[in-house]
């Protein structure tokens, strides 16, 4: 406020002390929001609300006199009469301005205190009758009351001080103030009060216990004032000593430059000149590299930017941009240790030889992209480590399972708080070197949710012709990875997206036969679990008969996993009858087998005991392999329903209606009465209804099991078929041949329809296999059914339907479960 104002001021507050006020009983009201007015307060208020703008109006119209008291809600716009205190304060308007919006500024002086004794509401603003409220005379002689406000005084002047603001005006004007009311008013008018705490002073007519209450607010003030003061002075000590520790560090900095030593920031920055250079970075990542090493040269040491950019520094320089490790490419001696780490797997060692030989002939040949499919426990990714050893490279393994976040891909931006380089980077990092066998694994279990989609920051990793400028967040500077072997794996494609697998070539993986498994259990699995079971091979010893029964009647699996599991137990109950005392050695035979694993788990001769009729064996390839899956038909009395249970999707659902279309466009040919579905419900199912099944591979199974059960001719039990079916009766081609193939023949089946379109794929299952079973190419269902149930179908199928013979379904249940999907 200038000199001139406060002049005008006093000006106008002695012009009204001159005058003797008459204050009426009556009085406009002006409620008012977050404060409470105080006698002999004087401050302006904005006056903005209508009827607010009408009760100042109609009191410049006669004394100036208003009634202020404070609302109890201030967020209420229009507060009713309930919403108002009724203590308040007759205030004087000393000077009104009208702003230009037509809302209202002026300038109030509190005269006296008031009760309300009624509200007389009129439309444009509210009035009020009230009584005044005189403070009641205190004896300011009393040693108590001069000591109380003598203690009020001392607190203000302490807040001052603390506050830098005390003054001897100050000090004067709470001198010259005798009247315990008085001061009370004075002093809470500048307190930071509560509108409730204020409130209740206001309301308290007793001047002396006014003034104690006031004097206790005085004491919490001066109180958190004090702690206050402290921060702040605790706050300029550490701002100066941190600059005087910059001062110092700056003058023994160039002490030491005078002197030609170098101080520990000097060496710093030079050591980090020393990498940068070592590093041989591409242009564009040595020019940042100097960028940001000039930035950290200017900062302060110990400051939170400073960190970040050595931690960066650092990333750049241990990247291995130039560092690569030198192939090692001997094609025999290549053969020779994936030979010794794997037995079989012949396609995924000729593809693997390839790749060496051409990188051989051309050394600059950018990295290929191949994808490992095949159920678990096969060895994908053991083969990942033996190519790492056949090329005498770095190997680094990075699980993709169950992650959902892109950053994990591509690293994080330097602005985030803790932030660092995606997997890829932190795995070349590890590696060292810019060439390493880099194998992700689990690629067709990767989410996606809010924080991004990792499959498709892949996408630029995973393409040779795009990853020689690969980005990564943190880094952001190209780094190139065309040089990287990816090798990815997986259990299935049909989750990885389409985008990303046309990236890849992709290597189909079969499971192992069972001679296969024998040969691998003898070799690697039995000598690893008696070393890890602290035994000797002289102290165990597994018959090649009890070995079979092991892997056909304990393990049901495509891969091997299971079958060491197996052989882990038997070294265990071995290792603790050694521990017990016992003398070896101990021979495990077919017979005892029972005596140290329980009785068998898997039969899967369970369903074969019998041909029957109305069921049929399919074959389903699924994530772990080939698996049999049985179609049961059984017809009951009905009206024409087709019901179909046992879990099955929607793809499966539709053979089953295709396969009753068929047979109903062919009655005749199957020797089947005119009206026969108009009088049945034809009930297919597949058992182990809690596994779901999908996939149009079980078509042909469930038209031969229906054409069964309507014609009364069992089909052959020795018979596995796969394939899909058109409504024409054509037998289309199926996938996972070579899979479904060694399952068959781990549930001793020896006869399997194929189509014939899937004929020139014989030629990739073993030949062991193809020695076991015979394949029957078909191109109709016709031919299907001729081998399955018989030639002279027709001629049975009217004799079955003269005796009127309808066969019961079968209530005998697989011994194993079918598989998740049917092709």
């Amino acid at each position: 406020m200038a000199e001139s104002d406060k002049d005008d001021l006093i000006r106008l507050i002695d012009e009204s002390d001159e005058r003797e006020v008459e204050i009426p009983d009556r009085l406009p009201l002006l409620p008012v929001r977050d404060m409470v007015i105080f006698t002999d307060m004087v401050l302006p208020l904005y006056i903005g609300r209508e009827k607010s703008l009408r009760a100042v109006e109609a009191a410049m119209k006669k004394e100036r006199l208003l009634f202020l008291a404070a609302q109890k809600d201030p967020m209420a716009e229009d507060p009713k009469s309930k919403d108002i205190y009724r203590v308040g304060t007759v205030c004087r308007i000393l000077r009104m301005i009208k702003l230009p919006d037509g809302h209202f500024k002026v300038l109030i002086h509190g005269l006296e205190k008031g009760r309300v004794k009624r509200f007389a509401s009129k439309k444009q603003f509210y009035e009020v009758s009230f009584d005044l409220l005189p403070d009641d005379s205190a004896d300011i002689s009393d040693v108590e009351h001069q000591a109380l406000m003598r203690n009020v005084r001392e607190n203000c002047e302490k807040i001052l001080n603390i506050r830098g603001e005390y003054t001897g005006e100050i000090s004067m004007l709470l001198d010259e103030i005798e009247n315990p009311g008085k001061l009370a008013d004075l002093v809470s008018s500048n307190l930071k009060l509560k509108t409730e705490e204020a409130q209740g002073l206001l309301e308290t007519e007793d001047p002396v216990e006014r003034l104690k209450q006031v004097n206790n607010y005085l004491a919490k003030e001066v109180e958190l004032s004090t702690v206050q003061a402290k921060i702040q002075s605790h706050v300029r000590d550490e701002i100066s000593k941190n600059q005087r520790d910059y001062f110092l560090r700056e003058q023994v900095r160039a002490i030491h430059k005078e002197l030609g030593e170098q101080d520990e920031r000097s060496a710093e920055v030079e050591e980090y000149r020393k990498r940068i250079k070592k590093a041989k970075m591409p242009k564009e990542a040595a020019k940042e590299a100097e960028k940001q090493l000039k930035r950290l040269e200017q900062m302060h040491p110990d400051s939170s930017e400073a960190t970040i950019v050595r931690t960066y520094l650092d990333w750049l320089v241990d990247l291995p941009w130039s560092r690569s490790t030198k192939d090692v490419i001997d094609i025999p001696k290549a053969k020779s240790v994936l030979d010794k780490n794997h037995y079989g797997l012949d396609r995924v060692k000729d593809r693997i030889l390839e790749y060496l030989s051409v990188r051989k002939l051309n050394p600059n040949k950018k990295g290929q992209i191949l994808c490992f499919v095949g159920p678990p426990g096969v060895g994908k990714t053991s083969l990942g480590q033996s190519i790492a050893d056949a090329m005498n490279r770095n190997f680094f393994r990075m699980s993709l399972g169950g992650i959902r976040d892109e950053a994990e891909i591509r690293g994080h931006r330097r602005t985030y708080i803790g932030a660092m380089p995606g997997r890829i980077l932190q795995g070349l990092k590890h590696c060292n070197s810019n060439n390493p066998v880099f194998m992700m694994d689990e690629i067709d279990k990767i989410g996606m949710d809010f924080r991004g989609d990792p499959s498709s920051a892949l996408l630029e990793a995973l393409d040779p012709e795009q990853n020689t400028n690969f980005s990564d967040h943190f880094v952001n500077m190209p780094f190139d990875l065309s040089r990287v072997l990816f090798i990815l794996t997986a259990n299935m494609t049909d989750t990885i997206p389409s985008a990303l697998l046309d990236r890849m070539e992709v290597i189909q993986l079969a499971g192992y036969t069972e001679e296969e498994k024998q040969v691998i259990a003898r070799r690697y699995l039995l000598p690893r679990q008696l070393s890890d079971n602290g035994l000797k091979s002289k102290d165990l010893s597994v018959s090649n008969s009890a070995l079979a029964r092991l892997i056909t009647e304990y393990t049901s699996e495509a891969g091997l996993r299971n079958l060491e599991r197996e052989l882990g137990a038997l070294c265990r109950k071995v290792a603790r009858k050694m521990a017990e005392g016992k003398k070896g050695p101990f021979r495990i035979t077919r017979g005892s087998l029972n005596t140290y694993l329980g009785p068998p788990r898997y039969i899967p001769e369970l369903d074969q005991d019998e041909t029957q009729v109305g069921l049929a064996t399919g074959l389903a390839w699924t994530q772990v392999g080939g698996e049999v899956l049985y179609v049961e038909v059984s017809l009951l009395e009905g009206k024409g329903e087709l019901i179909i249970t046992g879990q099955l999707g929607e793809v499966m659902q539709e053979s089953a209606r295709a396969a009753v279309s068929y047979a109903r466009a062919h009655q005749k040919e199957l020797g089947l009465e005119k009206n026969v579905f108009e009088s049945i419900d034809i009930h297919i199912h597949v058992p182990a209804g809690a596994i779901p099944k999908d996939g149009p591979s079980a078509g042909i199974a469930m038209a031969t099991a229906l054409i069964s059960a309507l014609t009364g001719q069992p089909v052959d039990k020795c018979v596995a078929m796969t394939g899909e079916i058109s409504l024409r009766g054509r037998v289309l081609p199926i996938g996972g041949l070579r899979e479904k193939a060694i399952g068959a023949l781990r549930f001793g089946i020896n006869t399997i329809i194929i189509p014939e379109k899937n004929k020139p794929e014989l030629s990739e299952i073993p030949k062991n296999v193809r020695r076991k079973i015979q394949f029957i190419p078909v191109s109709t269902l016709d031919q299907a059914i001729e081998v399955a149930i018989g030639k002279d179908l027709a001629k049975k199928s009217a004799a079955a339907a003269k005796k009127k013979k309808t066969p019961a379904r079968s209530t005998k249940k697989p011994a194993k479960k079918p598989a998740n999907a049917a092709g």
